[in-house]
């Protein structure tokens, strides 16, 4: 793949094949990233799973404690007083019928979604859309329940969730370059203890294969993943 000149130049202000502490890594990220846009930082973290086993899928969610800079929007499926509910929280759109048929035609304009348990009979039909685009409701992730405002307003703080890959990977959003170094730092050190809280009881061995981070435009810096696991 030919790389931009931009791209090159970051890579070559560090080693693409060590392994950095997470302050010199998030030194470096911040030292390449020279978009002109406001970049994210995105980590994506190698399992040690079988992923064609269904008892060692990942899944779960983390309460970033500076957030991660996005605004997002949140689908409520929710009908009679839990509408209200809803829309008091700051959920961006909140109804039923309405919005199972709008997703039914394509549309797709939000980031998360929350159903109350009597919904799902109706959200559960939107699986084959809502599933692979990582959107579908669960009571896992605390998607799938009565309470709505808590959960509105905990998405609109910060929390995101998680789920391992087909290739035993997780990918997620953990900030903005922007952020001060502290704060992406302790981002992304809550995002990985929660990771490790999530890893399944039949997994044997280390957990953690690899950790990766990099922004939007940037190369992937590694980190040393024996850092998080010292006290594993």
């Amino acid at each position: 793949m030919k790389r931009s000149k931009r791209y090159t130049e970051a890579l070559s202000k560090f080693d693409k094949n060590k392994k950095y502490s997470l302050k010199e890594a998030i030194d470096i990220l911040k030292a390449t990233a020279t978009a002109k846009c406001q970049e994210s930082v995105d980590i994506a973290v190698k399992l040690n799973i079988n992923t064609k086993k269904q008892d060692q899928m990942v899944r779960g969610t983390c309460d970033l404690p500076y957030g991660t800079g996005k605004t997002k929007k949140i689908l409520v499926l929710t009908k009679g007083e839990k509408e209200k509910e809803a829309k008091e929280a700051g959920a961006d759109y909140v109804g039923f019928e309405e919005y199972i048929e709008k997703i039914k035609s394509g549309w797709i304009d939000f980031d998360s979604v929350i159903a109350t348990p009597d919904a799902m009979p109706e959200v559960g039909k939107l699986g084959k859309i809502l599933g692979p685009k990582g959107l579908m409701p669960s009571p896992k992730t605390g998607t799938v329940t009565f309470e709505v405002g808590p959960q509105v307003k905990a998405l609109k703080k910060g929390k995101i969730e998680f789920k391992s890959d087909k290739g035993g990977c997780v990918h997620a959003l953990v900030g903005k370059v922007t952020f001060p170094p502290e704060h992406l730092e302790a981002n992304i050190q809550t995002f990985i203890q929660d990771l490790i809280n999530a890893r399944p009881p039949t997994v044997k061995g280390q957990f953690i294969k690899s950790i990766t981070i990099s922004s939007t435009f940037g190369p992937g810096i590694k980190l040393n993943e024996k850092e998080f696991l010292k006290s594993k």
